[in-house]
């Protein structure tokens, strides 16, 4: 009863548009005074949270991605991949999704993916005969990116709260990743290629293409650098974080050099913003977990999977049941911080690798950015373009079935997330 009342309270409260940090918090500071008479032990619960050097990867992964999208890095990756398949009759919406798969590399945020390369791409694809709706689904779809390809925000918070590698997190990611956006490059092209209206781009030429690839070189080896370092075992994902931060910030300043005092202290400003935010949000998520071990609610859900004698299958599949359903209606920060600390003890007594769960749930947190009534993605398009949003959603409904299509991928093949980490030497638990 105890644990219907404060997910009850937890969802009207999320519902009235409360932040999530304040909705986590003040639902599980009501059971605690209600089964301990005393908040007290709150403190310590919300500074055993927050002091995890893990955390400091947050606030450089971010930094990194604000210097990148001042310094307008972003708008010679579109032009690169554009002159590389542009001219490839439906090759626009290929290297749409090129560059969407690149800037999630570099932004770890799909909102920022969506936003930044659908303001150029999406007026780029209409004008050579693409149909609104599915220039929408191209930029809602490469948008998603920004949770499953390193480095990612959600990922990060997941491995905090799961206590998993960050860097086999992030290797996981890579081959997932990469499948999901060849999968939706594909699809793009032969949707374009099903329409007599759209047109190609003249081909720019040998010399265009490779002086657009030499100004976009600096953004394209951002990945490598970041990525190379954790795999070949050179450093940690949190001093990957930091290496990535002063790349940003010397490609901005020494390459680029449009990066201003004002610009550079509007992205430690954002920076900040951003950092807060989301430690808001862990110190609450560790009230909340502090609060559902006191009504044992794990501990009773693996005894209701033990005695109901549900296997490693049955259980995946009914979480991510659940968890597609709650992407419907909740962002995906919140589902991550709820749902974690209540499958996390039955994961462990099934045997279920943490890492390939956790690369699982990214994919069904990408389709929560891209399903209605919340889909986050839906609406920064429309914010783009002023379209309906229902047009917005029939264009993004195949990218849906793809995106369920490589969660099916993943689950069936689970060394499509394991063997990347176990190559690199993470060990078979990471």
């Amino acid at each position: 009863m105890t644990a219907f009342l404060i997910f009850g309270c937890l969802i009207v409260l999320l519902l009235t548009g409360m932040p999530i940090f304040a909705a986590l918090g003040l639902a599980s500071l009501g059971v605690l005074w209600m089964l301990e008479g005393r908040v007290d032990a709150m403190a310590d619960t919300v500074f055993a949270s927050l002091n995890n050097p893990v955390l400091a990867a947050i606030p450089m992964f971010a930094f990194m991605a604000h210097v990148m999208i001042r310094a307008r890095v972003v708008d010679d990756l579109f032009e690169a991949a554009n002159k590389l398949v542009g001219h490839v009759k439906g090759g626009l919406g290929f290297a749409t999704i090129l560059s969407c798969t690149i800037f999630a590399s570099i932004s770890g945020s799909s909102v920022a993916t969506a936003l930044t390369i659908g303001s150029t791409a999406i007026p780029q694809m209409q004008r050579f005969g693409y149909r609104a709706r599915d220039s929408y689904g191209i930029i809602a779809a490469g948008g998603t990116l920004g949770i499953l390809i390193p480095p990612s925000g959600p990922m990060i918070l997941y491995a905090v709260v799961s206590d998993a590698s960050i860097g086999a997190l992030f290797i996981a990611g890579l081959i997932p990743g990469l499948l999901i956006a060849l999968i939706f490059a594909i699809f793009s092209w032969v949707q374009a290629n099903s329409h007599g209206e759209t047109q190609k781009q003249d081909w720019a030429g040998m010399a265009d293409l490779a002086r657009a690839l030499r100004k976009s070189f600096w953004a394209i080896m951002m990945p490598p650098v970041v990525m190379g370092g954790i795999y070949l075992g050179v450093f940690t994902a949190t001093e990957a974080a930091a290496i990535g931060a002063v790349y940003a910030l010397l490609v901005a300043l020494l390459i680029y050099r449009n990066l201003s005092f004002r610009d550079l202290w509007f992205c430690l400003w954002e920076t900040m913003r951003t950092t807060a935010m989301l430690f808001m949000i862990i110190a609450a998520a560790g009230i909340f977990g502090h609060a559902i071990t006191i009504i044992r609610l794990p501990a009773e859900i693996v005894q209701a999977v033990t005695a109901l004698g549900l296997g490693q299958t049955a259980f995946i599949l009914l979480v991510m049941i659940a968890v597609f359903v709650l992407g419907m209606f909740l962002e995906t920060i919140a589902i991550i911080l709820i749902t974690t600390p209540i499958v996390l003890p039955t994961l462990i007594a099934l045997d279920i690798n943490p890492i390939w769960y956790g690369i699982m749930l990214m994919i069904n947190l990408e389709l929560a950015l891209i399903t209605p009534p919340v889909g986050m993605n839906l609406f920064v398009i429309k914010g783009i373009t002023g379209a309906p949003l229902t047009q917005i959603m029939r264009g993004s409904l195949p990218y849906v079935l793809l995106l369920m299509l490589g969660l099916l991928l993943v689950w069936m093949f689970p060394q499509l997330a394991l063997w990347l980490p176990q190559a690199a030497g993470f060990g078979r638990t990471f």
